[in-house]
């Protein structure tokens, strides 16, 4: 199984009008015109045994404007929703999450609070985190929610134990891999990371599992994962300084979960 990881599909120049601002979250994000680009290339280039699944995470307002997309394609996509965000500037609404979800597309969970060292928080966290957000979501759309995302990309065990624990029978993690991995009734994936300048081209060849792009892709999430053992709680730290933002964005790791619906 092959998983691609988008975030936001906005215009450029305008990143911070959809999910999370600053210039750390805007290279994960494309242009329509390249969104396009890639779709074009998985209908091409892809065999329909082979057609990668396509996830979006945060939860940002552009996810609508990227299922016009797909829909075009005859595809469909997973939305992860960061719960606390909901109906604030740039994210979706429930109004909107009901949309996506008549449409076709699955709604999932992006957790509370979007903490970007999940696998560092406590047992009881994590489960506040997983809980709390199956819970609106499942409160928003009217039967309960079964599919999820790691923020952050920090996974640790105890992660999909909370999130099987939580019910979710499906968790995406960030990890460049293709082999699917099962803790109980919860089935485990890897993505592959989409940003702001992948080619169509590359986006192809990830879907099919070509060696060269997802090698690539493994030897960099290993490295960053060492920075991030070796640097512990200065990567957070770090992190700020080098995407300071005029807008403060209040991750996970440094705020309590809850949530604040707005319909």
């Amino acid at each position: 199984m092959t998983a691609l990881m988008y975030h936001d599909v906005v215009p450029h120049g305008l990143e911070d009008s959809s999910g999370f601002p600053g210039r750390d979250s805007a290279r994960y994000k494309v242009t329509p015109a390249q969104f396009e680009a890639h779709l074009e290339a998985i209908s091409l280039h892809v065999s329909q045994r082979l057609l990668p699944t396509i996830t979006f995470d945060d939860g940002g307002v552009s996810a609508l404007a990227a299922a016009d997309a797909l829909e075009r394609y005859a595809r469909r996509g997973h939305c992860f929703v960061t719960v606390n965000y909901i109906g604030t500037r740039g994210f979706l609404d429930p109004a909107g999450i009901r949309a996506l979800e008549r449409r076709g597309h699955v709604v999932g969970s992006h957790s509370c609070s979007h903490p970007l060292r999940m696998g560092h928080l406590s047992p009881a966290r994590l489960v506040d985190e997983w809980v709390t957000s199956r819970a609106a979501l499942s409160e928003i759309l009217g039967h309960g929610v079964q599919s999820a995302s790691l923020p952050g990309g920090d996974f640790a065990a105890a992660v999909a134990t909370a999130a099987a624990d939580a019910g979710f029978t499906q968790l995406f993690t960030s990890e460049p891999m293709r082999r699917v991995r099962q803790v109980g009734a919860l089935t485990i994936a890897g993505r592959f990371t989409i940003h702001c300048r992948t080619s169509p081209a590359t986006v192809a060849a990830l879907a099919v599992g070509c060696w060269l792009p997802c090698a690539r892709q493994v030897l960099a999430w290993n490295a960053k994962k060492v920075g991030k053992r070796i640097g512990g709680e200065h990567y957070l730290q770090a992190r700020r300084l080098l995407f300071r933002n005029p807008i403060e964005v209040r991750w996970g790791d440094n705020r309590p979960a809850s949530v604040d619906l707005q319909d």
